[in-house]
């Protein structure tokens, strides 16, 4: 064998330790602020076995409108929607909030929350805003 042939081995059986070493140890736990979430990525994967609440924490909802939902000076309450929405028309708005913006309620948002944007979700997993949507339509 020559010395190139032998390099070549060895570089490949370390490679290969390093990706079975990488599947052994890979975590697949929770994190209360990564599964699933990328703000601007398009990330479009289903964040599996996690309830609409956790869903509104990840995607980031409580920055915005408090963690108790009552809203905030930047940001409107969430609760009470099912007033306003049926379930696919709160994931409608979700999927692209400033296209569906109408109404007298908008109206008084527009002024009373100037500095606020609300970010469109159409990037995420229709699932996931099924859960957000039947979790904030029961507040």
């Amino acid at each position: 064998m020559t010395k190139t042939l032998v390099w070549i081995l060895v570089f490949l059986g370390a490679f290969a330790a390093l990706f079975f070493l990488q599947h052994l140890t890979k975590d697949y736990g929770t994190s209360s602020t990564e599964p699933g979430y990328t703000e601007a990525s398009g990330d479009t994967t289903n964040v599996a076995g996690v309830g609409g609440s956790e869903l509104v924490s990840q995607f980031g909802c409580l920055n915005c409108h408090g963690n108790d939902l009552a809203g905030t000076p930047a940001a409107p309450p969430l609760t009470g929607l099912s007033k306003y929405y049926d379930r696919e028309g709160l994931i409608t708005y979700l999927r692209n909030p400033d296209k569906n913006k109408t109404g007298a309620r908008f109206d008084e948002y527009k002024t009373k929350y100037a500095s606020g944007i609300m970010p469109a979700y159409g990037n995420k997993d229709l699932k996931d805003l099924g859960k957000i949507a039947d979790y904030l339509l029961s507040k």
